[in-house]
């Protein structure tokens, strides 16, 4: 954050914004302007917003995040002078951080139902005489988040603007690396100039998202992921006498360290609290010899699929994807997939099919898709054994169960270690455990016979974060596919069955 004179050098030469993009197109625009210490600066930048802008919002309010200075009196005098019946000034009664003052001021419109909020800094670093071309994209349904960039030249381009040639640098620097990790194309990740459709924000998690000023990173990456429109338009540059609240090597760190917690969080190697919305207990293994490559062989195509514990639907989808009709069941509410599905039906498998049978109207199946499920109920048998008149004539059962055998548990509890975990062998959801022997034993006596079997390899792509595609990883895979095959009870994974009723 820095000071800056009554207007920026840059916009000299701009026309003045046409009212036709200060239009606010029936939605309710609110302006958060957050303030720390800006006693110097504030009453110039609320008088630089213009007036077609003024006429065309609901109100701006001016977040004070607890300054050591006048700001907040300075504040509540402009608005009894100018008599701006639309300016709000609130005061934090403890400093919240810029990402928390950020948080606040989005909570604040979204509780009064407003339909577009532009973020706007009280030191004078952005312009306000063109806030309402950021808002323009997202009143006209172009964009459901526009992002001001001082890296696109139309107004002469940063270094002319006054940004030092190390910010440059850094800047394109952490931009590049930001967009090759999230397969962006943005010009800037680093600008606080923004604009955001509501609607949008109401659908992002802020719970457990930094306070601090990286929290501009976490936001664009949850709005990418989230499949959010996402626009720049070009924004001055403007660096004067500096008042700088942001340790640059920190920043860069933390926004480094935003993206690793990111990306480790979507390929389920490690929750960060910020991201774990993202988080899937049980992801989709792309590598050779997985639980889902044998998957992908056996199920087929034109089948008939009851999924059980189906979750959020990814393997549903995959499933459907190979040209088969897929009906699940599970107790999540509203499956992210459930698009994929002929039909899902909400029930507690705890409690056994009981509640889910009536709904499929005596219809029976072709593949009954057991993966990574029956270990979490307290009576695995009974889930079988219900399945069993679900179904067809040649219909199989595909049952996957986790070996507790395997050398990575063996070689733990030779060291006095029996740790739970958020996902895999010693999931702390598990309520039963099985070797490949006991496994065989459990579907025999529930009344199956046993089609195919064989012992999945370890996902070491989860535990490493490395891509199956990955020419190690490949490599790896294979040495391991081999151990399995030669010693499976040691280095298997899980057990996978094809199984049909006797």
């Amino acid at each position: 954050m820095s000071t800056s004179p009554a207007t920026s050098p840059a916009l000299a030469s701009r026309p003045a914004q046409a009212g036709v993009k200060a239009f606010n197109h029936g939605k309710r625009i609110g302006i958060l302007v957050v303030a720390y210490n800006a006693v110097t600066t504030l009453a110039k930048v609320l008088k630089r917003i213009p007036d077609d802008a003024w006429d065309n919002v609901a109100e701006v309010a001016v977040m004070d995040d607890a300054s050591q200075d006048a700001t907040y009196e300075l504040a509540l005098g402009y608005k009894s002078v100018s008599q701006a019946d639309k300016l709000h000034v609130i005061r934090h009664p403890s400093n919240l951080g810029y990402g928390g003052n950020q948080k606040a001021g989005y909570r604040y419109f979204l509780e009064k139902g407003f339909d577009v909020v532009v973020l706007l800094h009280g030191d004078g670093q952005y312009a306000p005489e063109i806030l309402s071309q950021l808002y323009h994209p997202i009143v006209t349904g172009q964009a459901d988040a526009v992002f001001g960039s001082r890296m696109m030249g139309d107004f002469g381009g940063p270094l002319k603007g006054g940004m030092p040639f190390y910010k440059y640098a850094g800047n394109r620097i952490l931009t590049a690396m930001e967009n090759r990790a999230l397969g962006m194309r943005l010009s800037e990740f680093h600008s606080g100039y923004r604009a955001y459709n509501l609607d949008a924000l109401r659908r992002i998690d802020f719970t457990a998202m930094t306070d601090d000023f990286h929290f501009d990173t976490e936001i664009i990456i949850k709005l990418h992921h989230q499949g959010f429109r996402v626009r720049e338009v070009p924004i001055p540059t403007y660096y004067g006498d500096e008042i700088c609240y942001v340790n640059g090597i920190k920043y860069a760190w933390d926004v480094t360290k935003a993206i690793y917690r990111f990306k480790r969080t979507i390929r389920s190697i490690e929750k960060f609290p910020e991201f774990a919305e993202y988080w899937t207990n049980y992801p989709i293994k792309e590598s050779r010899y997985s639980s889902h490559d044998y998957l992908r062989r056996w199920v087929g195509t034109k089948q008939q699929v009851l999924d059980v514990g189906c979750g959020e639907g990814f393997q549903a989808a995959e499933v459907a994807a190979l040209g088969n009709e897929v009906t699940g069941v599970d107790l999540v509410e509203s499956p992210a997939r459930r698009d994929r599905m002929r039909q899902y039906v909400r029930a507690n498998l705890a409690d056994g099919l009981s509640q889910a049978i009536p709904t499929f109207e005596r219809r029976q199946f072709d593949k009954i898709l057991l993966m990574d499920v029956i270990e979490h109920l307290p009576d695995p048998g009974r889930i079988l054994k219900e399945c069993r008149p679900l179904l067809s004539a040649n219909g199989q059962i595909i049952l996957s169960l986790p070996n507790v055998a395997n050398i990575t548990v063996r070689l733990s509890l030779l060291s006095g270690r029996f740790e739970y975990t958020d996902r895999g062998l010693l999931d702390k959801t598990h309520l039963r455990f099985f070797t490949r022997k006991s496994a065989r034993r459990m579907v025999i006596e529930s009344g199956y016979e046993i089609v195919r079997e064989t012992m999945t390899v370890m996902p070491l792509e989860l535990a490493l974060g490395l891509s199956p595609k990955n020419p190690l990883m490949r490599a790896m895979n294979l040495l391991m596919a081999g151990l399995t095959k030669l010693m499976p009870g040691l280095f298997g994974y899980q057990t996978i069955f094809a199984l049909r009723s006797k």
